[in-house]
């Protein structure tokens, strides 16, 4: 009976010694399994409440996953334990710098700092990394603590790994190279710094030679997760980058991001980040079925919504996409982003479109285009996007709608579709302006029209389409003598372009000549048969240049 009592006792003292163990919990952390590490976290908790770095620990995995109050109750709770009690104060940290209280989380850190001794560098890291795990990163100063730590113990391996992480961060590929390699060759059981190398290549766009790295980490440990989510992304920038692959490139993401999953964990969690890569990658229907999964595990998380709402929306279900993003953004508690915003007001635009698509009801329209405008504010590099939808409607004619979106879009100067928004915003105000059904063309929307094609002109004085718009849009504006200046300009820059490229717009120079011709009909008869001349060289039966000759040189 002795026997057996001393037997169970060390069975118990294992169990507990290997509930305190937190080893595995940061194993599984690394590896991105956090429903696991979360797991065997509680546990370690339940068996010794006093364990502060247990509760830390858990509050960071709640802060990665976005559960900002379930982090503050562990950080709360690990400051009264007994052991490793300080390092929540860093936890905390990272909250006030998500409040963007930057002072208060200093002064935080700092309590953690005067404790530490010489050769301490474990805090320094942590406080690193809530510098760099912030709302608003703020790389520089992970690396100014960073440095100090490097200074008291030049080889610890997480010491690199954190810098290469900085260093990355603040966009210093040189000295994150040299980290990590620093990291990998005084640990080499730290793959995750071995596959950062290859991260450090996909940033390069050196794509090959990054799935040759990550096939190096996949050979020291195949079921290192992690690796399978670097490559998902590298083949989704590959394929974006490289479109002659797309098709191939974005298959194989997809691919490794299942792989991913299958060595993580199907949490609500893992499957919002597959489905925000599911979005990146364009496959709807995919995140439509994941969307679906999410609500039958968690039905209340808000965040469903938004991917019920992109997957309707692109599905073609515009009622679905309505329904759920407009409950989305409704509740001003939830997290939205401008990509909600940009859905929802092409949901609007889709909903009050007319069966040819060729105009849109003026509320929907109206509301839609608010929304657009919301994102923009939100993110003025949201106007990057716009581009795409304007061109939708552009195509399908839907003229006003078009003009609309990319005036949103001109908002931000600094667009990378800066100039060719001008442009199709241009072109759009034109056409809408030249409909069958327009009675008088509308002056301050060609005014509009006008600037736009100036602000093309300026950006780009070859673009000779843009000169030939903007005459077109100065004659419905009956201002005969810009209207000339924009023929003429548009005559001199294809002519500068060669004998070619007159030939091939022989109409346009036809269209030019007439007009120009048409103005000085009425100042200078001379001038005007001699541009009229320049159509019958072109087109000797032109019949308006042609009847033009014989009524101005009537005697």
């Amino acid at each position: 009976m002795n026997k057996f009592k001393i037997f169970s006792l060390a069975l118990v003292a294992t169990t507990i010694a290997k509930a305190q163990d937190l080893e595995p919990a940061k194993k599984a952390i690394d590896a991105e399994q956090f429903e696991k590490a979360k797991s065997l976290l509680k546990s370690v908790i339940q068996a010794k409440p006093s364990n502060g770095k247990a509760a830390f620990l858990l509050g960071t995995i709640y802060l990665k996953q976005n559960i900002t109050d379930s982090a503050s109750i562990y950080f709360q709770k690990g400051l009264l334990a007994s052991e490793g009690a300080r390092l929540n104060n860093i936890g905390q940290g990272q909250l006030d710098l998500d409040a963007n209280n930057k002072t208060a989380a200093q002064a935080k850190f700092d309590l953690v700092i005067k404790e530490l001794k010489k050769k301490d560098t474990e805090e320094y890291v942590y406080i690193a990394r809530a510098f760099m795990n912030a709302d608003k990163p703020d790389y520089k100063s992970a690396i100014a603590v960073l440095t100090k730590a490097a200074t008291a113990n030049p080889n610890d391996a997480q010491v690199q790994l954190a810098l290469g992480d900085a260093y990355y961060g603040d966009k210093n590929q040189n000295d994150s190279y040299r980290a990590y390699l620093n990291a990998f060759q005084f640990d080499n059981s730290l793959i995750r710094a071995k596959m950062q190398l290859g991260v450090l290549l996909k940033g390069a766009k050196a794509y090959t030679e990054a799935v040759k790295s990550y096939d190096e980490v996949i050979a020291i440990n195949q079921n290192y997760g992690p690796v399978y989510r670097e490559l998902a992304e590298t083949y989704y920038l590959w394929a974006n980058n490289v479109p002659k692959t797309y098709t191939e490139n974005i298959q194989k993401a997809l691919s490794f991001y299942e792989k991913y999953m299958s060595l993580t964990d199907y949490s609500i969690n893992s499957r919002m980040r597959h489905a925000d890569f599911l979005i990146l990658a364009k496959d709807y229907k995919a995140l439509e079925l994941e969307a679906n999964k999410m609500k039958e595990l968690d039905g209340v998380n808000p965040r469903i919504l938004r991917y019920l709402g992109y997957s309707a929306y692109e599905n073609g279900n515009i009622d679905g996409a309505l329904d759920a993003l407009q409950k989305f953004t409704s509740n001003t508690s939830n997290k939205i982003i401008p990509r909600d915003y940009l859905y929802l007001g092409q949901a609007k635009i889709k909903k009050g479109a007319s069966a040819d698509g060729k105009s849109v009801e003026a509320t929907q329209l109206t509301s839609g285009i608010a929304d657009i405008k919301k994102a923009v504010e939100m993110e003025p590099l949201a106007a990057n996007e716009l581009n795409e939808i304007g061109k939708k409607l552009y195509d399908q004619k839907a003229f006003a709608a078009a003009a609309a979106v990319f005036e949103a879009a001109v908002t931000n100067p600094n667009s990378k579709n800066y100039l060719i928004d001008n442009f199709y915003l241009g072109n759009s105000l034109y056409y809408d302006n030249t409909r069958k059904d327009v009675v008088k063309p509308d002056p301050i929307a060609l005014q509009k029209a006008d600037t736009a094609f100036g602000n093309v002109i300026t950006a780009s004085p070859t673009t000779q389409d843009a000169y030939i718009f903007r005459a077109r849009t100065n004659k419905l504006l009956e201002n005969d003598e810009m209207m000339s200046t924009y023929y003429l300009q548009y005559l001199d820059v294809v002519t500068t372009k060669g004998e070619e490229e007159v030939t091939k717009n022989k109409n346009k120079f036809i269209e030019a000549y007439n007009n120009i011709a048409a103005v000085f009909a009425n100042s200078d008869k001379t001038k005007a048969v001699d541009y009229f001349n320049k159509t019958l060289a072109l087109d000797p039966a032109n019949e308006y240049a042609l009847s033009s000759i014989k009524l101005l040189t009537k005697k």
